[in-house]
């Protein structure tokens, strides 16, 4: 999706348009499509990131693509858990906390 109603440009397309372009084009349009990786483990590497780099801004929209993708909510939460020696406990504690908000949300739906 690109152009106005993109995530990125509803995000920060007003006031940074340029870089919602770059995101919907670059990132969304090249690198996701890329074939050494699918989509569902693109997103698994990306949630760990956001979930190593205490990310949390972005680990909402993240977790919520994962779904999408395939990853189960089992395989996000083993993943979080996995993290908390890797990445630390704090930041797999708060992960928890934002995925049980999505993973609500997307109960609801």
């Amino acid at each position: 999706m690109t152009g106005a109603s993109s995530r990125a440009h509803l995000a920060m397309g007003d006031i940074a348009p340029a870089l919602a372009a770059i995101t919907d084009e670059v990132l969304f349009g090249d690198v996701w499509r890329r074939p050494g990786l699918s989509p569902r483990d693109r997103s698994l590497v990306t949630v760990a990131a956001l979930v190593a780099l205490y990310r949390t801004n972005e680990l909402p929209t993240h977790l919520r693509l994962a779904l999408q993708n395939g990853v189960t909510r089992e395989e996000l939460v083993e993943a979080i858990t996995h993290l908390a020696f890797y990445a630390g406990w704090p930041t797999a504690a708060t992960a928890v906390g934002v995925a049980r908000r999505v993973f609500g949300e997307t109960a609801d739906q």
